[in-house]
């Protein structure tokens, strides 16, 4: 079951929504809430790295995976070994296998030099050899003080990239001081796949419960609706300060509720090439 009638938008939940408990936690949560499936964060669970447990998951809870996320944050640098173009294989090739459709990846750090030199280009032979979409989410600058750091290589705005597709981060767009309905304009067909969370404004990487923050989530999920926008929506919240499972999966429940929400309320469509809150065009 999809969230808006003839909408063609799949609503997850990320496995990351439910830390610190295990992937197999989150299966459980979507599939008693009603999602339509789960977008798996590669991590330290062993699970999650495991095309076997999760087929087993899938096949217990009846709900599908529909994205894989990389191992690509600082905490997992050393999943699945410390090589950037390894790990963005390998996740494809779980892709494949789970019959998702589509594997986020971040930018590379700084750091990783060789893999960020050739990353646009290569990123562009790979997505030729599978039919799973590699979409690159936006990220936000590092900051100490007030002094901005370079933390990903070619950067951290999607926007000026050759990227086939990209996905678009809520928490990301606040983190970064990005206009998020701007971004999709600028963005265009490119947009493939959706973090639904929120944030305050602060340049620190929140996930906030949807509608908790200043990032207009409803007017992005409402256009995506006006524009004919089909792909999957997915809820990538921050629950780590839940106490446990009766405190998470409220959080969880109102998060897919306002999806749902908005998904299916979509504002009358604007001019071709339109501001998305002014209607002007130019």
């Amino acid at each position: 079951m999809t969230a808006g009638p003839g909408t063609g938008i799949a609503l997850a939940l990320s496995t990351s929504s439910c830390y610190p408990e295990p992937t197999a936690a989150c299966f459980a949560f979507a599939s008693r809430l009603g999602y339509d499936g789960v977008e798996v964060m590669v991590y330290t669970d062993p699970v999650s790295q495991d095309v076997a447990a999760l087929r087993q998951l899938v096949e217990h809870y009846g709900v599908p995976v529909l994205a894989v996320h990389v191992p690509c944050l600082l905490v997992t640098q050393r999943v699945w070994g410390t090589d950037g173009w390894g790990k963005l294989v390998r996740s494809v090739d779980l892709a494949e296998e789970l019959g998702a459709g589509v594997v986020v990846v971040h930018p590379p750090f700084v750091w990783q030099r060789a893999y960020a030199r050739g990353f646009v280009e290569g990123l562009a032979r790979l997505q030729t050899r599978t039919a799973v979409l590699i979409a690159v989410e936006n990220m936000y600058p590092w900051r100490a003080g007030r002094a901005e750091l370079p933390a990903y290589a070619p950067g951290w705005d999607p926007t000026p990239q050759a990227y086939p597709y990209v996905t678009l981060d809520l928490s990301h767009t606040a983190a970064s001081g990005s206009d998020p309905l701007a971004m999709m304009v600028d963005l265009g067909p490119r947009l493939r796949h959706v973090h639904l969370a929120d944030g305050s404004g602060a340049p620190r990487d929140e996930h906030l419960v949807p509608g908790r923050g200043t990032q207009h989530a409803d007017l992005v999920l409402s256009r995506l609706v006006a524009t004919g926008w089909s792909g999957t929506v997915v809820v990538e919240v921050n629950t780590r300060r839940s106490s446990g499972r009766p405190t998470r999966e409220p959080d969880l429940a109102e998060s897919l509720a306002f999806a749902r929400q908005h998904l299916a309320q979509a504002p009358p469509p604007t001019a071709v090439g339109a501001h998305p809150r002014t209607g002007r065009t130019g």
